[in-house]
């Protein structure tokens, strides 16, 4: 099959998208295997026009430098680091700095990895367990116009589907600059009428810093899937565990002086470590007139997190601290679609729920020196359950008109037991949504979509209880509303007018209602204004020969306050870390020579760091390129050059006030995470 086909292969997909998706345009649909030659006509009904699936022959063309890399798939998503490599990642979409993951809702296999009311930051999501090797497809949404998305959906949704079998065991060696060294060995077998696929994966490496980073992952899954003509089932077992040194972001006057270089650090004991464990048990097949698809899971979740963003402001034990996570989570979904008939015309309707609960043993922040606790700012115990229900359906009225009406309403409570008795106590919420999609067409192989809705994230739970300021509990604090609203909507397009070619446009604006924060790092609460985000996103995909793939995503972002600060009028509109611009490009060989590859370009523009604009970073471009042989059946060797310009960017910016040891006061200034140089790493691949 060639890789042109290939690339356009959905594969049975576990999670909620329906619609597949090459360089950003949806072209195929169902449960079925769809194999699509060329680009020349649309397949699939996509609800909006930027959505989809990257399927895992697409996946295979990217050159990763990290893991969480795997979701820059998504067209507009930046993913990026400001600490070391065991941490979640930064994340960047749709004009939001997504901290480490609110507002995108993220999941693997429908299993949620946002962690709420995190030690960290709200909504964190930390996808080092997962294994880019064994991921199926990369299953995306954007927007608040899905019933079946809830927490945290804001900006959109992302799911990692996992493959069930592998066609070869196979076994990876790979070897690289700065100490980086990976193995990985997987492989399929039959077993009690199904397919057990068993992973073992491990990777270490110093980086590039002055301070080696000493990362230490490992990662093992265990899957048994089983297909009986209409059902499925399978089961998961998950672990990972990873340790680390890290160098955080560091001030610019600091290298400007000489006194560190640019992979320098202040503080040589910053680090962490982390683990999750999880099984998850999910099935489908025929329930009544209609389909029904359940999962259960169960994660166990710990991380320990030293940080020192300021350094010295307390001149004599320094500014480190640690964020304490512990918890375990207990959760599942159901839903159950049928035929139904919607005044008189033919329609799917689709009933759902989704169930968690977070037990949280400890979600702490205390005062550390060299990784030592000193003090205590508050430590809290925490049961934060939600439930909620959901509708939607589907309705074809004519051959170029159908819709899609949907409705969620959540629930959540939140019991905190706080060190600080005055910061106990027990509050609810609940969220009413709304969701309307409308599509016309096609014609001349185009469609046209509007769509609207109302989406939501939770705050952090502390947040509301508080009542008093851990670090000075004289001073009143003011509690965060549970739940702030987000309101969506879009109009899009997509098309295979072009020969060998699709493309999809889509422009919407978000707004976020008026909202309270909980500030893990510093153990408070803070507000913020109400906010308004437009915006323009251009995806395509560009086939013109078998072996050979091309594709392109473009978005521009307007975010701004949609209110005066009331604490300081003269403050100014720009929302900090609003990135405007984003740029990705890449080009994918498969030959039948045997040489395959990708060369990606990746570019995130300026983005203001105060409100007042009067400071703003610089954009960042890399290009990654991957090239490999096939030296027999058996096996093949590749070569990955990362930053292969040895770009001197930066991978994230800040602007804030720090005390440098010696400096008799704080200072406002950038303080920056460096692009990583460039780097070769070498891989051989063995079947057996």
């Amino acid at each position: 099959m060639s890789f042109a086909r290939r690339s356009l292969l959905l594969a049975l997909a576990a999670g909620p998208a329906t619609d597949a998706l090459a360089g950003g345009v949806p072209t195929a649909a169902g449960n079925e295997v769809v194999v699509v030659g060329r680009l020349d006509a649309l397949e699939g009904t996509p609800q909006a026009a930027t959505e989809g699936v990257v399927t895992e022959e697409q996946l295979a063309a990217r050159p990763l430098g990290r893991t969480a890399e795997i979701l820059e798939v998504v067209p507009g998503l930046i993913v990026t680091q400001h600490s070391g490599d065991g941490k979640a990642n930064q994340y960047f979409l749709r004009g939001f700095n997504l901290d480490h993951g609110t507002d995108l809702a993220t999941s693997v296999d429908g299993v949620p990895v946002n962690l709420p009311t995190h030690g960290h930051g709200q909504g964190y999501t930390d996808i080092n367990f997962v294994i880019p090797e064994l991921v199926q497809a990369v299953e995306y949404r954007k927007g608040t116009y899905y019933a079946d998305a809830g927490n945290f959906s804001a900006a959109g949704t992302v799911n990692l589907a996992w493959r069930d079998r592998l066609d070869q065991p196979f076994l990876t060696v790979e070897a690289g600059e700065y100490g980086y060294r990976r193995g990985l060995v997987a492989g399929s077998m039959a077993a009690a009428g199904g397919d057990l696929l068993l992973a073992a994966d491990y990777t270490a490496t110093d980086g590039p810093w002055d301070l080696d980073e000493n990362l230490s992952r490992a990662n093992g899954l265990a899957r048994f899937s089983r297909a009986s003509g209409s059902s499925r089932f399978s089961l998961t077992l998950q672990g990972y565990d990873a340790d680390w040194d890290s160098t955080d972001q560091i001030p610019q006057r600091a290298v400007d002086s000489g006194r560190i270089g640019r992979f320098g650090h202040i503080d040589p004991t910053d680090g962490g470590a982390s683990h999750r464990y999880s099984i998850a048990a999910q099935g489908e097949g025929a329930l009544g007139a209609g389909r029904y698809r359940a999962l259960a899971y169960a994660v166990d979740y710990r991380m320990e997190l030293y940080s020192n963003f300021t350094y010295a402001t307390d001149p004599v034990a320094g500014d480190q601290f640690e964020q304490l996570d512990d918890r375990s989570i207990y959760g599942g979904s159901a839903r159950w679609s049928l035929p139904v008939d919607a005044l008189g015309q033919s329609g799917a309707l689709t009933l759902g729920t989704d169930l968690r609960y977070d037990d949280i043993g400890t979600v702490g922040l205390y005062r550390t020196v060299a990784r030592q606790r000193s003090g205590t700012v508050r430590e809290d115990g925490v049961k934060q359950a939600s439930i909620a229900g959901y509708a939607s359906l589907d309705t074809r009225w004519l051959d170029w008109l159908r819709t899609n009406v949907g409705l969620r309403a959540d629930a959540f409570h939140f019991d905190v037991d706080s060190n600080i008795a005055a910061n106990s106590g027990t509050e609810s919420a609940s969220e009413l949504g709304p969701k309307l999609s409308v599509v016309f067409g096609p014609w001349q192989q185009t469609e046209f979509f509007v769509n609207a809705g109302k989406g939501f994230h939770s705050n952090d739970a502390r947040g509301t209880t508080i009542a008093v300021d851990p670090a000075d509990p004289s001073l009143p604090v003011e509690r965060v509303d549970p739940l702030v609203d987000a309101f969506g909507s879009e109009v899009g397009l997509r098309t295979a007018i072009l020969p060998h070619t699709q493309l999809s446009l889509g422009l919407w604006q978000l707004g976020l209602d008026s909202e309270l924060l909980f500030v893990g790092d510093a153990g408070i609460t803070e507000p913020t204004r109400k906010s308004k985000r437009r915006g323009i996103e251009l995806s395509g995909i560009y086939a013109p020969f078998d072996w050979l793939v091309v594709d392109l995503d473009l978005a521009w972002t307007h975010a701004r306050f949609d209110e005066p600060d009331p604490a300081n009028p003269a403050a100014g509109d720009r929302i900090p870390g609003a990135v405007e611009r984003v740029a990705s490009m890449g080009v994918a060989v498969d030959h039948p020579s045997g040489w395959s590859g990708g060369l990606r370009l990746r570019h995130f523009g300026a983005a203001p760091l105060v409100e007042d604009n009067s400071v703003r970073s610089d954009p960042t471009t890399t290009v990654n390129l991957e090239a490999g042989y096939r030296i027999s059946r058996q096996l093949k060797l590749s070569a990955t050059l990362l930053n292969l310009f040895d770009a001197a960017d930066n991978d994230i910016t800040y602007y804030y006030e720090s005390q440098l040891p010696g400096e008799a006061a704080p200072v406002n200034d950038i303080h920056f995470h460096p692009v990583e140089p460039r780097s070769l790493r070498v891989a051989l691949t063995a079947e057996f």
